[in-house]
């Protein structure tokens, strides 16, 4: 599609002449949401159990209590408590390899009491944590029994030499068939931190395959601490996922309006949740008194960020997206969709149990549904036993911090513990993000409302891959020829610095995340860029951020990482509706990569 031919808010809208921002959608709904308290007072009349060994438990809830209503077929299980309390002493351990065989299957769950259908990683939700140190090599064994192809996603991890494992369907793979195996097989290197993985097809993350990459590195610039927790948040639907995006795509849009995105049901804390009565059990943490533990707080949600915080305690933020960070305090850390954070939480207070929330940003919401729990709750405990439960009273009304505490996170404060400057920019790219109907000659005007980058609408290749492609072709300057105006790929030949200056004419906030690198955030600020000057004293650094409604923003990164690499918006429901594009880097490289054959065959039958 040109140029001309499409139809941009930013065109109507003179943004960096105005201070007044236009408005399609975006409004506040004040939601009243009485099941949450349901659940914690059945909660406390049943009183919450068993017990971990070493001063930590986790409790989940059982299948009786998980399961809603009855089924046929085997339930989702949830997670075995050790697979969120991570190894203090695997840092130590020499390099190795770490095999893993996972399985990938349709199966009924009800991570929140009620039950729907789900896609899962060896029956289990969130799927299984992979846990290892800086330099092991990961091989992972994907056997896909569901009814779709699918891919895995590494998120944030460099996969250098190895992009064709980066799992991203249409770009670096095609897919695996139903059916059929595939086996990733990657080194950590130079990578450390707080990370996840996720099925990277269509929106299949949104149903459950996602879980926890954790990476160990003794030189981590982080101070010390005693005990190292996963914490894994989501906004949740009770519809599969598919229902979901054919009700985003309805004509005119949800509740009458283009570009509304669902609203979720609900939410969960390492794979539980509540909503109304149905689910009467919370993730939850026995903790030792006088004790520092890490929180690794990772967003596996597909919409909206989500909100954390400990009641009656301050955390201090040490890591953001594998980036030590100079730390400092907050009271709270609001975490977008794909971001990562880690906070240490002090043991500190008055012995007993404190309810930890994950809150779902309702500022994101678009329309009212009155249904929604957007206030998910789990519980740490310490200096009491297993069964203490925090108050009631304080589920609706969170205690207030001592006067002087701190605010909530502002990602400005965000300070790499060993930054520098960026390195000057020797390759500029430009481009704008827009959400609209296309142009009124498209065969599907008035049908999809899609999402934009510059005039281009991603669209999944069928069949093959971006990568595949190229190869095939043998173009080793990246020229590989798609048959449509759907693929917008910029090529980087030579080693460079790559500036990418984003003009956002969307009234709405984008999480974006580029595959096989870190950014540099360089700078900011309201309406278009009209030549400001970037800040480069200490730019933080780090994979996924957002972009906000109406501004623009520069990024900058070392494009030396040879293979195609997607940089996107991670919304599920904005990426299903063709916001994406890709960096070709270094295709001299990459159209030299030794493709396993049986990948290549998987994409006449995907």
């Amino acid at each position: 599609m040109s140029a001309e031919a499409l139809r941009t808010k930013g065109s109507q809208s003179p943004l960096a002449d105005s201070s007044e921002k236009p408005t399609r959608r975006r409004t506040r709904r004040d939601y009243i949401v009485a099941g949450t308290a349901i659940a914690v007072i059945t909660a406390l009349a049943l009183g919450l159990g068993l017990g971990l060994p070493l001063g930590l438990s986790l409790h989940h809830s059982d299948d009786s209590a998980a399961s809603g209503n009855d089924s046929t077929g085997p339930l989702v299980q949830s997670q075995d408590a050790s697979a969120f309390v991570m190894n203090m002493s695997l840092v130590n351990e020499p390099i190795t390899t770490r095999f893993y065989n996972w399985t990938l299957e349709e199966r009924t769950g009800a991570p929140d009491g009620v039950q729907k259908p789900m896609l899962v990683v060896n029956g289990m939700y969130p799927g299984p944590t992979i846990e290892a140190n800086e330099g092991d090599r990961i091989v992972v064994n994907v056997t896909n029994m569901m009814s779709n192809a699918t891919a895995i996603h590494w998120h944030g991890l460099f996969q250098r030499g190895t992009n064709y494992y980066d799992g991203t369907a249409s770009i670096t793979q095609c897919g695996i068939p139903p059916g059929e195996s595939m086996v990733y097989n990657y080194t950590l290197e130079d990578w450390v931190g707080s990370t996840w993985w996720h099925a990277h097809y269509s929106t299949q993350y949104t149903d459950g395959l996602t879980g926890a990459l954790i990476v160990h590195g003794k030189n981590e610039s982080v101070p010390s601490y005693d005990g190292d927790l996963v914490i894994q948040m989501a906004d949740l639907y009770h519809l599969f996922s598919p229902v979901e995006l054919e009700l985003y795509f309805t004509p005119n849009g949800l509740e009458g309006t283009p570009g509304n995105e669902p609203v979720p049901d609900g939410g969960t804390i390492n794979g539980i949740g509540q909503w109304d009565s149905n689910n009467s059990s919370f993730s939850n943490f026995t903790l030792e008194a006088n004790k520092t533990y890490r929180l690794r707080l990772i967003n596996t949600g597909s919409f909206v960020s989500m909100i954390f915080s400990v009641d009656s305690h301050i955390l201090t933020v040490i890591e953001a997206d594998g980036t030590a960070v100079e730390p400092f305090d907050v009271s709270s850390v609001s975490v977008a969709v794909a971001q990562r954070y880690s906070v240490l939480l002090r043991t500190n207070q008055t012995a007993g149990a404190y309810w930890m929330r994950a809150d779902l940003d309702q500022s994101a919401f678009t329309y009212d549904n009155p249904a929604t729990n957007p206030n998910i709750l789990g519980i740490i405990r310490y200096g009491v036993n297993d069964s203490a439960m925090p108050d009631v009273s304080l589920v609706n009304n969170p205690p207030n911090l001592p006067d002087g505490s701190p605010d909530s996170l502002d990602t400005s404060d965000l300070v790499p513990a060993d930054g520098d400057a960026a390195p000057d920019p020797t390759f500029h790219t430009y481009f704008t993000i827009s959400m609209q109907y296309p142009a009124s000659g498209a065969s599907n005007y008035l049908s999809f409302f899609l999402a934009f980058i510059n005039s281009t609408s991603w669209t999944p290749l069928v069949n093959q891959s971006s990568l595949f492609s190229q190869i095939a072709k043998g173009a080793s300057d990246g020229s590989a020829d798609f048959d449509d105006d759907t693929q917008l790929v910029t090529t980087v030949n030579e080693v460079s610095v790559v500036q990418m200056i984003i003009d956002n004419l969307d009234d709405g906030d984008h999480p974006f995340h580029l595959h096989g690198h870190k950014f540099w955030i360089m700078g900011g600020g309201d309406g278009r860029y009209q030549g400001e000057a970037v800040n480069n004293t200490k730019p933080m650094l780090r994979d996924t951020m957002i972009i906000p409604a109406y501004t623009w923003t520069i990024l900058r990164f070392q494009a030396d990482n040879p293979g195609y690499w997607a940089f996107h918006c991670h919304i599920q429901w904005h990426m299903a509706a063709g916001l994406l594009f890709q960096f070709n880097v270094l295709p001299s490289q990459s159209s030299q990569f030794d493709i396993p054959q049986y990948m290549i065959d998987q994409c006449s039958r995907g």
